[in-house]
């Protein structure tokens, strides 16, 4: 049996707080959405929502890389005498049962309130062979995420043998395509071949989320930094990269104004270069926890991660409801900077605690993963 990387618990058990926070921010931002996540258009009421959204939700954006370099810092490269379709078969059936699950409860489940019409259902199960409900924006992500799967046995035999000077070559080139959302944004939309009857411009294969993954093997097999130097690096990059995030978002979202998405989040998208060095800083911090075994509480939360998320969604938007009372998003009951993380704290507790009590039943791994009681790190 492996033995348990200890800090990638305290990953996982942070990394899904902030994915709540995240959504208990957009709250207070999001124009009028089934799901109540932003969509295409935000509306911040005023000037303080546009602060606290800004720092809550901005300096969280970590929370999505994190989790994809956690499954590469685990799964790459796959071991040597594992065949490609037996790497699927137990990855997939690890996750997809849990996902489809819940992809028919949030194209169903809000019949039971009233929070979506039968017409709306039916249209949303047409679409599940496509993409997630319109309840369950947050479910994007396991889409990429399966994605990371498919390609880890295809650069697992470079990953066995590349030297750390390959590894950094392929990092420099996909961070450099960290740029390419702030290029295309500023200077041109149709980049290096680009164009209607072409969507894969030079750098599309060094991108994304596998970059991702070489930085989690990187990290794992080739830096040999002591735990002084990675806190010293560490601490100034997750600094950097979270306060441009908070001010990219900050100068943009102008109170009162309805506003396109892309427009006020134009540094948000978790591949560009402020989200890539804060994730690298916190990164490096987590691995400086070196304890032999993790706390039970954070061991057997840990476990509950890939369950809370998956239902988050539904307590999150009971409990931003409690939150705001009878006021509205811009005069709340609770204050805006005490709803926001009030709101992930409370979602998280519920998401775990009913999770717990699922993984007890004969058959839990089906409805949310791996039992806690047999989870591996």
């Amino acid at each position: 049996m492996n033995k348990r990387i200890v800090f990638l618990d305290y990953v996982r058990v942070v990394a899904c707080f902030l994915v709540m926070l995240v959504h208990s921010s957009e709250v207070f931002y999001g124009a009028e959405t089934p799901s109540g996540l932003v969509g295409y258009h935000s509306y911040l009421a005023n000037e303080s929502n546009r602060l606290w959204v800004a720092i809550f939700d901005g300096g969280s954006r970590i929370c999505v890389p994190l989790f994809m370099i956690v499954s590469a810092f685990l799964l790459a490269p796959m071991k040597e005498d594992q065949t490609m379709g037996g790497f699927y078969r137990k990855r997939l059936r690890r996750i997809l049962p849990p996902l489809v699950f819940f992809l028919l409860l949030y194209t169903f489940l809000p019949l039971a309130w009233g929070g979506m019409t039968l017409e709306q259902s039916l249209a949303d199960l047409k679409h599940l062979p496509w993409n997630f409900p319109s309840m369950a924006g947050h479910l994007w992500f396991m889409y990429p995420l399966i994605g990371l799967y498919l390609i880890i046995p295809v650069v697992s035999p470079w990953l066995r043998q590349a030297s750390a000077k390959d590894e950094r070559i392929f990092i420099g080139l996909f961070a450099f395509s960290t740029f390419i959302p702030f290029i295309r944004r500023f200077i041109s939309e149709e980049i290096w071949g680009e164009a209607f009857w072409n969507g894969f411009h030079t750098f599309w294969y060094v991108s994304g989320y596998l970059g991702y993954l070489v930085l989690a093997h990187y990290i794992r097999t080739h830096l040999d930094w002591d735990r002084a130097k990675r806190i010293r690096i560490g601490v100034p990059c997750l600094l950097a990269g979270s306060l441009f995030s908070i001010w990219a978002f900050w100068t943009k979202a102008v109170p009162g104004v309805l506003i396109d998405t892309p427009t006020v989040e134009w540094a948000w998208e978790f591949c560009t270069p402020n989200v890539l060095l804060a994730t690298f800083g916190a990164f490096l911090l987590f691995t400086c926890i070196r304890k032999e075994e993790s706390p039970a509480l954070v061991r057997d939360v840990s476990g509950l991660t890939y369950g809370m998320y998956l239902m988050h969604m539904f307590f999150l938007t009971f409990w931003s409801g409690v939150l705001i009372g009878q006021g509205s998003v811009a005069d709340p009951a609770v204050p805006v900077y005490l709803a926001i993380p009030l709101t992930a704290i409370l979602t998280y507790v519920s998401a775990a605690l009913t999770t717990k009590l699922i993984s007890f039943l004969p058959g839990s791994e089906w409805l949310v993963g791996v039992p806690v009681r047999k989870a591996k790190a």
